[in-house]
């Protein structure tokens, strides 16, 4: 099965890092929404750095729009916001994954269509958008955009049915993948989350406004009180503070995205109705168990890592030391000048605080390998701060198959952990050693919120990768 075709952006990036596609805002029955979708927004900016929108629809139904490339606050300013009138707003925030990083295909869409505009956010990837897409063209369908997400719009808008309920129901059950999506026709809120359940999202209220949103951070920003996560399948119809079910999709097996819970989600929030930062404290202390070691302290990969370091620490009884610091501040567009050297986007990154590392034995903890590159900088960073030993712990497995469900993951034969033995990889990063949570560890630790997606450690990928069966690669830009 041939790998996806991956696009290599100018910017800068971590190396070792992984990205989610996208997050996602939508709210409806409150004073000057979009200012809200803005605040939610920079809660979800960790889903999403390349480009953020809203669409603002007010009391008549009219609906506007403003998109712009990069962070949040970069995109919206004062006068952009007031220019977002009404009390039902949708934002996006979007790291793309394939095709180009350009404008046209930052989200929210919107259109118009026979029942009014429509505005739609989606996280996820559609593992049949490329099957669908070509129906749609040869059917007469044009397309604006590179993103999956079109695909829905289309199917929407080309639908035989006559009413917008029924429209939504009849594209959604033709979509194969993960999707959680929040949807708006005129003045009516359609939200979504494919029957398997891979990607997060959220139910809240602000008084007698109702908020939908990726994670419950989004929630927290505003004030809003969460009531609920959607549930796979459930398909939602919200109007006038009213949330009615609609017509559920078909059942699968429920396979929520692990890797969330590990990487992508923010400690503060809870999704699957888990804790983010309990479950990353359970790996750290899993990972203590299973490989423990004798060293002075141990410290995080910053800022995703620390949860599970402050796990290990708590476990092993080993000081947990601010050791590494990571500078906030590094511009997307950073270009690395050839002369500083190989390490140098680590450096620029990442600063070790030599007190609390020289002479010392040290346990470095991470949440995942993907690459390597970015950790064996770290490691040399280290022994030039004067590390006398390093022993590097993962608070997850091998990462070995790449994600097509929402996840921005190198090919397989970039992931270390599907290249290379354990040892290898020991001798690759240069340490003393080196040890991985195990599955079943990890699988302990949050059994009460599974079963989940565990495609990218284990290679059983639980939805039909249609269009990859169909010799095409997958329109991973939503």
């Amino acid at each position: 099965m041939a790998d996806p075709k991956r696009r290599t952006l100018p910017s800068w990036r971590d190396d070792d890092r992984l990205r989610d596609e996208c997050g996602i805002f939508a709210i409806s029955g409150a004073e000057r929404a979009a200012e809200l979708a803005f605040l939610g927004l920079y809660s979800l900016q960790h889903r999403g750095q390349e480009s953020a929108g809203i669409v603002a629809i007010d009391g008549d139904g009219a609906a506007r729009a403003h998109k712009d490339m990069g962070h949040v606050n970069e995109a919206f300013d004062d006068q952009i916001l007031e220019g977002l009138p009404g009390d039902f707003a949708l934002g996006h925030v979007r790291y793309s994954t394939a095709g180009s990083s350009s404008l046209r295909n930052a989200q929210p869409v919107l259109v118009n269509y026979r029942h009014g505009s429509m505005a739609l956010a989606h996280n996820g990837t559609l593992t049949n958008a490329t099957e669908l897409k070509d129906r749609l063209s040869r059917e007469g369908a044009i397309f604006q955009t590179e993103s999956d997400s079109e695909v829905v719009i289309h199917l929407i808008a080309r639908s035989r049915r006559e009413v917008p309920d029924h429209q939504v129901d009849d594209a959604l059950s033709q979509l194969v993948g993960a999707f959680s999506l929040v949807l708006a026709v005129g003045r009516t809120l359609y939200v979504a989350r494919d029957a398997r359940g891979f990607r997060p999202l959220v139910l809240g209220r602000l008084g007698d406004a109702v908020v939908v949103a990726s994670e419950t951070c989004a929630l927290d920003i505003i004030g809003a009180k969460y009531e609920r996560d959607v549930e796979p399948g459930e398909v939602l119809r919200i109007e006038d503070g009213v949330i009615q079910r609609l017509r559920p999709l078909e059942p699968e097996p429920h396979s929520p995205c692990l890797f969330e819970l590990v990487y992508f989600a923010r400690p503060d929030s809870r999704i699957w109705g888990c804790s983010v930062d309990r479950a990353r404290r359970a790996f750290g202390r899993q990972l203590a168990r299973e490989h423990p070691v004798d060293a002075d302290c141990v410290f995080a990969v910053p800022d995703s890592s620390n949860s599970a370091a402050l796990g290990f620490s708590e476990e092993s009884g080993l000081p947990f030391e601010l050791a590494l610091i990571r500078n906030h501040y590094v511009g997307r567009t950073f270009i690395h000048p050839g002369q500083a050297g190989r390490d140098f986007r680590v450096r620029v990154k990442y600063n070790p605080v030599a007190e609390l590392i020289e002479g010392r034995r040290v346990v470095v903890i991470d949440d995942s390998l993907v690459r390597g590159t970015t950790s064996r900088g770290l490691v040399s960073l280290l022994r030039e701060a004067g590390a006398r030993e390093i022993h590097f712990r993962v608070a997850s497995p091998p990462i070995v198959a790449p994600c097509y469900y929402g996840i921005d993951m190198p090919t397989r034969k970039e992931l270390i952990g599907a290249t290379h033995t354990v040892e290898q990889i020991r001798d690759h990063l240069g340490v003393e050693s080196l040890g991985y949570l195990s599955l079943d560890g990890m699988r302990a630790m949050v059994a009460e919120y599974g079963p989940f997606c565990e495609a990218c450690w284990t290679g059983d990928y639980p939805a039909p990768l249609v269009d990859l069966e169909n010799g095409a690669a997958l329109h991973r830009t939503s």
